[in-house]
């Protein structure tokens, strides 16, 4: 019961964020489920189950947990990579942009880059994302005017604005460059994305790819963590 009172305190958290997304539902079906174990322990309900099907549950709360932890672990494998110094173009994957300007976790990517354009002055930005039914402007153009506030030149900046995914992102970025073995890319976004990101990357080009991370709050650590679940499973096929 512990644990559905905090899923449900948490979806709110997330829901007052006011992201756009939907994935504060994520957190109140995970209260349902944790308060609906409580519910048949506190009522002794499990014997009158038929054992066939408390197995058959059994099995599948084991595969999902496997599953969550294996995505995890990729997760981790690229959560504090820095790239590599000499990257040819580095694309920035979108996100939400606000009146007032990028969001939080597109501000962080957006500084990853310019951390990188400044310490690799050869190195060319691809800013990346369509403008969504509930953004001011592109995600793209977003990115590129915030780059420039922060000193970029406007020459060292490439927009993709038709993009509404991370795979569109990426293969659309890519169409702006000619694609080369030889070529270095670096892939910039949030600790937690940047697995799915280099995934999809190193499947539609032959070129270097390299990750490069930037920060997450970590109070919402959680929620994007299991909502990237959810994106790896549907872009690992």
């Amino acid at each position: 019961m512990a644990l559905a009172v905090l899923s449900l305190l948490y979806s709110i958290t997330v829901f007052l964020v006011g992201s756009g997304t939907f994935s504060y539902v994520i957190w109140i079906l995970v209260a349902l489920f944790f308060g609906f174990l409580w519910f048949m322990e506190k009522k002794g309900l499990w014997d009158k189950v038929p054992w066939i099907l408390r197995r058959i549950f059994r099995v599948l709360i084991i595969l999902g947990l496997a599953v969550f932890i294996i995505c995890q672990g990729g997760i981790l494998t690229q959560f504090f990579s820095k790239g590599e110094d000499g990257a040819d173009y580095i694309i920035v994957l979108g996100a939400q942009m606000r009146e007032g300007g990028p969001s939080a976790v597109y501000k962080y990517r957006l500084d990853a880059a310019v951390e990188y354009l400044n310490n690799n002055p050869e190195t060319i930005a691809i800013v990346t994302g369509g403008q969504g039914a509930n953004e001011p402007i592109s995600e793209g153009d977003g990115g590129k005017a915030y780059l420039m506030d922060k000193g970029i030149s406007e020459e060292r900046i490439l927009v993709e604005k038709d993009s509404f995914d991370t795979k569109q992102n990426i293969t659309n970025a890519l169409n702006l460059i000619e694609d080369d073995e030889n070529m270095k890319i670096g892939i910039v976004t949030n600790n937690f994305h940047l697995f799915r990101g280099t995934l999809l990357a190193r499947r539609y080009t032959d070129a270097e790819i390299t990750g490069i991370a930037a920060y997450t709050e970590y109070q919402f650590l959680p929620n994007n963590m299991v909502r990237e679940t959810f994106g790896i499973i549907k872009d690992i096929r």
